[in-house]
């Protein structure tokens, strides 16, 4: 599984949001991207990340920063996830885990002694013209947006 650095170029992809429109990487051109890969919608860290990004928005949005989430859920999953959540950016659905393969983040975990394959929690932040700027493997829910908030700050200097 290989891991994307500072200096790497964003994989592509191209999936369905919650509302079954299809998101590509090439959409964000011209804006920055803060996209983060969450294991399953509705469960407790999951919310607690989605809640936070969608708190920044406002913040990321004066900054020219985009948000977009991704995990193996369905579209009807993600819709409500984000109609409960009332969380307001696209949530995309990566079923056969295609993108999180890109990302190096589709990976070994283990619960309870037993192994199983599942997304890695992480988080990029990408440039207006899809370079990586960051990135942020294994993640904890809260640590998203601080993550962010440092690398922009640390960016403008």
């Amino acid at each position: 599984m290989a891991k994307l650095t500072s200096g790497d170029k964003a994989p592509n992809f191209k999936l369905k949001d919650q509302d079954g429109s299809m998101v590509k990487l090439s959409d964000f051109k011209g804006k920055k991207l803060l996209l983060y890969f969450y294991p399953k919608a509705n469960t407790s860290g999951c919310t607690t990340q989605s809640r936070n990004v969608s708190e920044a928005l406002p913040e990321l949005s004066r900054l020219k920063v985009a948000a977009a989430g991704i995990s193996p859920d369905d579209p009807k999953a993600q819709k409500k996830f984000d109609d409960k959540n009332d969380l307001g950016f696209p949530l995309l659905s990566d079923p056969d885990h295609a993108v999180a393969d890109a990302y190096g983040v589709w990976g070994e975990k283990s619960m309870y002694g037993k192994k199983y394959m599942g997304i890695l929690r992480s988080s990029f932040l990408m440039d207006e013209k899809g370079k990586i700027l960051n990135s942020w493997y294994k993640v904890s829910p809260k640590d998203t947006i601080p993550l962010v908030q440092k690398a922009l700050e640390e960016g403008r200097k």
